[in-house]
């Protein structure tokens, strides 16, 4: 089985930084995909940003040109530097895998079937 361990959650002021981690431990072997989540106080979980093993990403236009996600595949961590953080950006963020074996669909586009448990970031003065 594989663990997610997230980290670097907190409060930051309207225009400042945080850098969140995800580190997978356990059963790594499998692992294509891992991104970030969010969800906001009431709402969805929506995605942020993705990346594969191969390095091939993608992110939400909501945070495209001030969030960025990394990996260490080595590590098997994937980060997300957050910048230019706005009080909309508070959300609970979650770490997310998809990893083939056995009993796993084909990925879809969606179908990420490991999460973390959540790290909370709060933008606010």
């Amino acid at each position: 089985q594989v663990q997610l361990v997230e980290s670097g959650g907190g409060l930051v002021q309207p225009g400042g930084s945080l850098r969140l981690s995800c580190a997978a431990s356990g059963s790594v072997n499998g692992i294509i995909r891992m991104g970030w989540y969010r969800q906001p106080p009431g709402k969805q979980r929506e995605l942020v940003a993705a990346r594969t093993n191969s390095g091939t990403t993608h992110d939400a236009v909501a945070v495209r040109g001030r969030f960025t996600i990394s990996r260490d595949n080595a590590k098997n961590t994937v980060y997300l530097q957050m910048n230019s953080l706005k009080p909309e950006d508070t959300a609970a963020y979650y770490c997310a895998v998809y990893k083939q074996n056995f009993w796993s669909r084909p990925w879809d586009g969606t179908n990420y079937n490991i999460w973390g448990q959540g790290t909370q970031v709060t933008v606010s003065s």
